[in-house]
């Protein structure tokens, strides 16, 4: 269950209240993996350490669960960490700057397909920077309404701090230095801080002014939990974001004060020092003990750390060459075989990348990923050979979602399998999954309202579009905008009733002959029952002389096609974030129905 503004804020509460008080590993170690239930851990830094921190990670995300005691606690991305036993080896997979890694206890990288978590066993504290990343992927799993950039970095930062004993788990304990960057800078207003969004400078250029606003955001929280404000946030966010209200009036219809007021009360707490945490007890069922460990061969250790490169700019081209050099050892190392086959999937070389899929599939048939990637690489070559395998891609699909139920992306691409098979409903519960898993992804509901609209349910594309206006990204608030207005109309044709349906077109049907004006008539699309057929090529040009149909010259061998898409803001993209009359020489794969020699009426684009 996904939780909307008031649900989320209502549950955020805590039981009890307490005041707030501010090895050198072997040179030869073996990589041991932990599994705990919810976590895999990859370690050289000892069994015991490798248990240390799934126990971590499975506490955080308990406490996490016992909070939010209506909400489902999921990730929608399939998570891996690793734990080094020293800062060398971290430094391993750091990001580059000016061509040296980055130093840095902990680092969190995101990946469409996979994401991971590495820290630094060597350091006295390497939770606080990952358990702050982890924070936000539970949030992203759990709350589906939009929020500012203040309070999910504050919200992250508080509990990022989690501390867990046999007796007790200990929420918001500050640390020392937290606020010395406050002391030096001093605090900004309220009202300014609360009107950062995430395009602006402040949340992403380095340097004082975004450590103050980290640094004042998790103080706002503490601020909030201490004085028992934190359940009034909920109106605060209906009035700001759903009623577009200003922040200064916000503040005062949520809070019972003016702006000036907050900023009078906030500063008064901060130099009083009496901050709190806030105490609950301990996770039941807990125990490191039980966790499965494996040891890892070399191979598999090297496998993992090639697949962290792989997901790095920094490190692609080096990652493939881990992966060729393990395969030359362990020629079937199926972890390797993945890898390299989704680098060369990434290459468009969907040859060697089928190659590798099937031996990777072979080694070990339990892997999700695998399942995934070799639907993803089916869909592709789909648009080389004009032939989808529908079949074959649900099923590996299927077992993809088997393995992972909670891995949003395959039932994505399942909802496209399934729609050009001809099965909307079907395709409408999977891609409805999707967004239920990962709530927060713009794109994945930009596609729900497609579907919607698709199967003639505009009342629900409605909903979804209009809670897209609100975005923080404008080019999702312009496409939402773009197919509110035709999801609006198309709702009330469906009202008005099949008698105003003067003429009925299918996508691509050429009305040029017909001599009724276009204002007096009411046009309906009715879907195409042709088979779906697919296309690569380049874009040689495209015409978007009558918004918001565009069409487009696509250059496939040698010959050349002319492909309707007849609403350019609603057609599903993949590889952009919206589309482009100014796309040329751009390789693209195109799904569409065919409308005559040389001709189709495009219902998705990929640019590759």
């Amino acid at each position: 269950m996904k939780l909307a503004f008031r649900e989320f804020f209502r549950l955020l509460g805590f039981t009890s209240i307490i005041a707030s008080t501010l090895p050198a590993p072997a040179a030869e170690a073996q990589w041991v993996e932990i599994r705990s239930p919810h976590f895999s851990v990859a370690t050289d830094a000892g069994e015991k350490r490798g248990r240390e921190v799934a126990m971590r990670f499975e506490q955080m995300r308990a406490v996490f669960s016992a909070l939010l005691v209506k909400a489902n606690v999921n990730i929608p991305v399939p998570l891996q960490i690793v734990a080094f036993r020293n800062t060398k080896e971290l430094r391993q997979v750091s990001p580059l700057w000016n061509g040296k890694p980055v130093e840095l206890a902990g680092l969190f990288q995101a990946g469409e397909d996979r994401s991971f978590i590495m820290l630094d066993m060597s350091v006295d504290n390497p939770w606080s920077v990952v358990f702050h990343e982890y924070a936000h992927q539970l949030m992203n799993g759990t709350l589906t309404a939009q929020v500012d950039p203040w309070f999910e970095e504050g919200f992250a930062e508080y509990f990022s701090t989690i501390e867990v004993d046999g007796k007790q788990a200990r929420v918001g304990k500050i640390p020392s230095d937290t606020y010395e960057e406050l002391r030096q800078e001093g605090l900004v207003k309220a009202s300014d801080l609360f009107k950062v969004q995430h395009n602006s400078s402040t949340y992403n250029e380095s340097g004082s002014h975004r450590t103050v606003f980290y640094a004042e955001s998790s103080l706002v929280m503490h601020y909030l939990y201490d004085n028992g404000l934190v359940q009034k946030l909920s109106r605060y966010f209906e009035l700001k974001i759903d009623q577009n209200s200003p922040v200064e009036e916000a503040i005062q219809q949520a809070f019972g004060m003016n702006a000036t007021q907050f900023d009078k009360s906030l500063r008064e707490y901060f130099f009083s020092g009496r901050y709190k945490y806030y105490a609950m007890p301990s996770p039941a069922s807990i125990v490191s003990q039980d966790y499965g460990m494996n040891p890892l061969s070399l191979t598999g250790s090297r496998a993992i750390l090639a697949d962290i490169h792989l997901h790095s700019l920094d490190y692609r081209d080096k990652a493939i060459e881990e992966f060729q050099n393990i395969l030359k050892e362990e020629p079937n190392n199926s972890a390797a075989c993945r890898g390299l086959g989704y680098a060369y999937l990434q290459k468009q070389d969907f040859e060697q990348a089928g190659e590798y899929f099937k031996k990777a599939s072979a080694a070990d048939s339990k892997d999700p990923r695998v399942h995934y990637y070799s639907a993803l690489l089916m869909s592709r070559q789909a648009s080389l050979s004009g032939n989808a395998h529908l079949p074959e891609m649900t099923k590996e699909l299927q077992a993809a979602i088997a393995l992972d139920p909670n891995f949003a992306d395959p039932y994505m691409l399942l909802a496209f399998a399934q729609v050009n098979a001809g099965d909307n409903e079907a395709g409408l519960g999977s891609i409805q999954k999707a967004v239920a898993l990962s709530p927060r992804n713009e794109m994945y509901q930009l596609n729900l309202a497609q579907m919607y609209l698709g199967t003639r349910k505009p009342d629900q594309a409605i909903a979804v579009l209009k809670g897209l206006q609100k975005s923080n990204n404008p080019q999702i608030v312009q496409r939402a905008g773009e197919a509110l207005e035709q999801a609006e109309q198309f709702q009330a044709e469906l009202k008005e009733g099949p008698k105003s349906f003067t003429r009925v077109r299918a996508p691509g049907d050429d009305h040029s002959s017909d001599d009724r004006s276009a204002k007096d008539e009411v046009v309906v699309h009715l879907p195409n029952q042709t088979p779906p057929k697919f296309l690569k090529g380049v874009i040689q040009a495209i015409d978007c002389s009558s918004p918001p149909a565009a069409t487009l010259t696509i250059a496939s061998g040698k010959k050349s096609w002319k492909m309707l898409v007849t609403d350019s803001g609603h057609v599903l993209l993949i590889g952009a974030d919206s589309f482009s009359c100014s796309w040329t020489q751009k390789k693209v794969a195109l799904n569409y129905h065919e409308t005559g020699d040389s001709t189709g009426s495009v219902f998705s684009i990929e640019i590759q």
